[in-house]
């Protein structure tokens, strides 16, 4: 076979180079040139696993083919959209030990048992290594079939013989291609391998799940070319220190992003977590000051997670600002609103805020909580034990409105809250909920005086 000559491309300005360069010599940009193919002699035996494209209205697109596969795991088809869509192509990210080679033959295991042939690929475990784990989560089928392998011609060989009607890439970044010089796990290597695979499962309409490695910053190792050619993005997040596992989507074609679906490691692996903000609250200390709940939202689903703040004097000049679970930056504005706006001097208090369970919370309805847990922790007065809070604070102090307070409302009810503290300018009309009282507050001293308890 002739091997494909390879150049390399500066990504800023399209200058090419027959070596690697460090500087752009045109541009004078650092670390912009990219190894890229020029051009291939022979066609890859997978171009003919993808018909000759034409034009075609979309009144005459068959609509067979396009059911979604139902899982039996509710929580990962609820990230997936619903289920898993046919010839999709998807990408599993998340830090070395979370749990992605655990869920992923567990998800193979389970779409064994439902619709045939599971087609495991390893680049990095034997199949003895596989057939460990596979009988410490108590995973038995004859449908499931292991292969530890890296060349990817090899691979696409075994799909094409095997026709599963799934396939799992445990990581990309082992895989190559032999029409490329570069190592396993290059630039070229990553993009060429996913876009490939990328052919055979629209071709084949087999959905296929990547493994990817990540960086030292969380994101995915590789060109940012990998995340635009797969349809869906997955990161499993959590600490490995506590249980629970969460199963985010930051990109799907075929459904709502930021969905979020939450397990909890064990010995048989990973389990669904059917009520999250139950388990969330479970270990939660009543009337402790310091300590409030928060009505987020993660994609559709409403959680009310705990919020804990401390407020302690510090022994040094400048004091400390430590953040777990939410935005260093968006705590570092809150505690410049509570001593502007609200009075509450913490010039020489060190705070601590953390998100109990391990969750990271992004968006800014949780901000009322925040700063509420903080000022009850610096007055030392515990804020009421059947009150739940959500909020957006505002540099002047005031609150704005959140979306989707309905949904937001509800969860707290059914979880037995009494009271929840909203922004005033919600719509009554809209809001559906009973069972509970909605207390609607201009700004954030007024909240503070209706959450904390007078002693």
């Amino acid at each position: 076979m002739v091997k494909a000559r390879t150049q390399f491309v500066c990504q800023q300005c399209g200058s090419t180079s027959p070596r690697w360069m460090g500087r752009c010599p045109d541009c004078g940009e650092w670390n912009s040139m990219v190894e890229t193919i020029v051009e291939s002699k022979e066609r890859s035996p997978l171009s003919y696993a993808v018909p000759r494209s034409k034009p075609q209205r979309l009144s005459e697109v068959a609509d067979d083919g396009l059911e979604r596969v139902q899982l039996p795991m509710p929580e990962f088809s609820r990230v997936l959209g619903g289920g898993i869509v046919p010839g999709s192509l998807v990408l599993v990210g998340g830090d070395p030990g979370i749990g992605k080679s655990t869920l992923l033959l567990q998800v193979s295991a389970l779409m064994a048992e439902t619709i045939g042939k599971v087609l495991y690929v390893s680049g990095e475990e034997s199949v003895r290594q596989m057939k460990m784990r596979a009988q410490r989560l108590g995973l038995t089928t004859d449908q499931l079939y292991l292969l530890m392998e890296t060349n990817l011609n090899i691979i696409v060989e075994h799909i094409q013989e095997l026709v599963p009607k799934m396939v799992v890439v445990d990581s990309i970044q082992t895989v190559y291609l032999d029409e490329l010089k570069s190592t396993a796990g290059s630039i070229s290597q990553v993009r060429q391998c996913a876009s490939r695979l990328m052919q055979v499962a629209k071709g084949e309409g087999i959905p296929i799940f990547l493994v990817g490695h990540v960086t030292k910053a969380g994101a995915i190792a590789g060109p940012k070319v990998l995340e635009h050619i797969v349809d869906t993005v997955l990161y499993l997040e959590g600490d490995r220190f506590h249980a629970y596992r969460l199963l985010r989507s930051v990109k799907n074609r075929f459904g709502a992003t930021s969905e979020v679906g939450v397990f909890e490691m064990g010995s048989q692996g990973l389990i669904e977590v059917a009520n999250p903000s139950e388990a969330f609250l479970a270990e939660r200390l009543p009337n402790a000051a310091g300590s409030t709940i928060a009505v987020t939202l993660e994609g559709t689903r409403p959680l009310l997670v705990e919020i804990q703040a401390l407020a302690s004097t510090t022994s040094f000049g400048l004091p400390r600002r430590t953040a777990n679970g939410v935005d260093f930056n968006r705590l570092l504005l809150l505690v410049a609103v509570l001593n502007k706006r609200v009075g509450v001097r913490l010039f020489d208090q060190d705070v601590f805020v953390n998100v109990v369970g391990g969750l990271k919370i992004n968006e800014p309805a949780a901000d009322l909580a925040v700063a509420t847990a903080i000022a009850s922790s610096f007055r030392n007065t515990p804020v009421a034990a059947d009150l739940a809070i959500v909020g957006e604070i505002g540099l002047s102090g005031e609150l704005r409105a959140v979306g989707q307070l309905s949904k937001r409302l509800n969860e707290a009810a059914k979880l037995g809250f009494k009271r929840c503290l909203v922004p005033r300018s919600f719509r009554r009309q809209e809001i559906a909920s009973d069972g509970i009282e909605v207390i609607g507050v201009r700004s954030l001293k007024e909240a503070l005086q209706v959450a904390l308890i007078e002693q």
